[in-house]
C-alpha cells in the first residue's frame, strides 16, 4: 500500500518525525489513497469533508451529498488562494507506519521517511473533481460544521483554528 502526504513545499528529500499538537512523540504523518481528496488544498485552509460512512443514513445522504461522492467545503476568503496553489504529493511507502484514525484515514511513522515518487499537483481544483469531489465556496463553513458533526456522515473538519470566526447571531 501507497501513503501520501501533501505539501506546498517542493523537493523533501526525507520526511522527519516532528511534534504535533495533537500528539505527544514525534510523527511523519501520512493519509491513505481514500482520504487523499481532504488534503488536496493549502495546508493551513480550514475546511470541513465529509461523505458517507457505513452508518449514514439515506436521509443525510440526501441532504448532505445528493449525487457527490464526498464534499470538500472551504471558506470563500480561501477560494482565491485554493485556485492559485500548487502541491506536492509525495508517496511514502507504509511499511513504517501505523493506522491511528481509521474514519480520517491518518498514519504515523515514528522514523523518517523517504518518498518513493513526487507528483506535482498544478491545479488542486481540477484534481478534486476528477476524484468526484464537490467543492463548496461558503462565506463561513459554522453551520455546515456543526449540521455535519450532528449527521451520520465520515467527516474530517480540519485546520479549525484557521476558520474566520463565529458571527453572532
Amino acid at each position: 500500500m501507497v501513503l501520501f502526504h501533501i505539501s506546498e513545499e517542493a523537493g523533501i528529500q526525507e520526511f522527519t518525525p516532528r511534534k504535533a499538537i495533537s500528539a505527544d512523540d514525534p510523527l511523519v504523518w501520512a493519509i491513505d489513497a481514500d482520504h487523499l481528496r481532504n488534503y488536496l488544498v493549502p495546508r493551513d485552509c480550514p475546511r470541513v469533508t465529509y461523505s458517507a460512512g457505513p452508518g449514514t443514513t439515506a436521509a443525510d445522504r440526501e441532504r448532505f451529498l445528493g449525487s457527490s461522492l464526498a464534499v470538500l467545503a472551504i471558506e470563500t476568503e480561501w477560494f482565491e488562494r485554493v485556485r492559485s496553489s500548487r502541491l506536492w504529493c509525495y508517496h511514502l511507502a507504509s511499511d513504517t507506519f501505523d493506522l491511528v484514525d481509521e474514519c480520517a484515514g491518518y498514519f504515523v511513522s515514528r522514523v523518517p521517511v523517504r518518498p518513493l515518487h513526487v507528483q506535482v499537483i498544478e491545479d488542486p481544483m481540477s484534481a478534486l473533481l476528477e476524484r468526484g469531489v464537490e467543492l463548496r465556496v461558503q462565506p463561513s463553513l459554522w453551520s455546515l460544521r456543526d449540521a455535519v458533526v450532528e449527521s451520520t456522515l465520515a467527516f474530517s473538519i480540519i485546520r479549525w483554528r484557521n476558520a474566520a470566526p463565529r458571527q453572532a447571531a
